[in-house]
C-alpha cells in the first residue's frame, strides 16, 4: 500500500545529484553526520504530512542507512509504512561531488545477490518492495533468467513482499511491454513499475494506464524533470514553456511546482508520485500539490509543453552533477 505521494531519497543520501540547485539544498555541508541531520528532519516533515512510501536505491550513496536509522530511531512500526529500494547501480563516488564517475551499473545475478544483502543489512524488515534500477534494453536484465529466477525467489520466500522495476530513456515503453509479460510459476513476475512522467515527457502514459488496469502498481519519478520545471531553470530555450507554467499557475493560484506535480496526480492510473525534495521547504511546497486541481484549460496548456522523448533524455542526460 502506498500513499498518493511519496518521498525519493535520491537527493537526501549523497554529496551530489543532477537536480538543478541541489549543493544550495544542502547548504554545501557534506560531512556525513550533517547529512544525516537533514535527511531526517526531511523525513520527519514528510511523515507529518502523511506520507507513508519511502523510495532509496543502493547507488543514493547513504540513503538506505539514513532512511533505516530513522525509521529505527523514530520506533516506526514496518506495517505502518512502506519501503521500496532498487539494486543494479553500485556508488563509486567517494563521498565527492566532483567525482569522475558517481555510479557505475551492473544487472547481472552476483550483483543483485550483494546488493540484496546490503540492502536488507540497512533496512532490515521494512524492506517491502526490490525494483531493478534502471531497467533497460542494452543493460540486457530482462534476458537473463537466473536474474529473474533470483527475483522470484526472494519474493516466494517472503524475504520482500514484491518486485518492480523502475525505467530509464527513451526505449522505457520497450522495457515495460517485455517487463510486462515476463512470468514465473504462471504469474507475471513484476507486481511494480516505477516511471518517468512529466509535462515534458508523458510518452509512456497510455501503456502505464494498460499495466495499471492489469494490476500492476504504478509510481512515477522525475515529476519535476529534476528540477526543470521549477523556478530553479533559467534557460532561455524554455522561456516559452516557462511562461505557459507560469500563467496556468498563476490562474489556479499554486506554484509551478505544484502544477507540474498536479499534473502528474491527476492522471488516474498514477498509484504514487514521488517527491524529490531535498529541503523541508520544497517537501512541503510539493505536498500542497496534493490539494491543486487542474481544470480543462490547464490540462491543454500543460500538453503544449511535451518534447520528443530523445529530446528529453538528451537534456537529462546534460545535466550536470552538483
Amino acid at each position: 500500500m502506498v500513499t498518493r505521494m511519496g518521498l525519493g531519497m535520491a537527493a537526501l543520501g549523497r554529496p551530489g545529484y543532477i537536480t538543478l540547485g541541489h549543493a544550495d539544498d544542502l547548504g554545501r555541508r557534506y560531512d556525513v553526520e550533517a547529512m544525516e541531520r537533514h535527511a531526517h528532519a526531511v523525513l520527519d516533515a514528510a511523515w507529518a504530512a502523511g506520507l507513508r512510501y519511502f523510495d532509496a536505491a543502493r547507488s543514493y550513496g547513504r540513503g538506505e542507512e539514513f532512511l533505516g536509522s530513522w525509521l529505527r530511531a523514530r520506533g516506526i512500526d514496518p506495517a505502518a509504512c512502506t519501503v521500496g529500494s532498487k539494486w543494479g547501480y553500485t556508488y563509486t563516488a567517494g563521498w565527492r561531488v566532483d567525482a569522475e564517475v558517481h555510479e557505475v551499473k551492473d544487472h547481472t545475478l552476483p550483483t543483485l545477490q550483494r546488493q540484496f544483502a546490503e540492502s536488507r543489512e540497512r533496512l532490515g524488515d521494512y524492506l517491502d518492495l526490490y525494483q531493478i534500477h534502471s531497467a533497460t534494453e542494452d543493460s540486457g536484465v530482462l534476458d537473463r533468467p537466473e536474474v529473474l529466477d533470483e527475483l522470484a525467489r526472494l519474493k516466494e520466500s517472503g524475504a520482500v513482499r514484491a518486485v518492480g522495476l523502475t525505467l530509464s530513456g527513451p526505449d522505457s515503453a520497450r522495457t515495460l511491454e517485455r517487463a510486462f509479460a515476463i512470468e514465473r510459476d504462471g504469474r507475471r513476475l513484476f507486481d511494480s513499475v516505477q516511471a518517468t512522467w512529466n509535462v515534458l515527457e508523458p510518452s509512456i502514459g497510455p501503456l502505464l494506464a494498460h499495466v495499471r488496469q492489469a494490476g500492476m502498481g504504478v509510481i512515477v519519478k522525475e515529476a519535476l524533470a529534476n528540477g526543470r520545471l521549477t523556478p530553479r531553470n533559467t534557460d532561455p530555450d524554455f522561456r516559452a514553456g516557462r511562461a505557459v507554467l507560469e500563467r496556468e499557475a498563476a490562474r489556479l493560484g499554486c506554484t509551478i511546482d505544484q502544477l507540474a506535480l498536479a499534473a502528474v496526480l491527476d492522471q488516474p492510473w498514477a498509484d504514487c508520485v514521488l517527491s524529490g525534495a531535498a529541503t523541508i521547504e520544497h517537501l512541503r511546497s510539493n505536498v500542497a500539490a496534493l490539494d491543486v486541481h487542474l481544470d480543462e484549460p490547464a490540462r491543454a496548456a500543460l500538453a503544449t509543453l511535451a518534447e520528443p522523448p530523445e529530446r528529453y533524455w538528451a537534456a537529462r542526460a546534460a545535466l550536470r552533477w552538483q
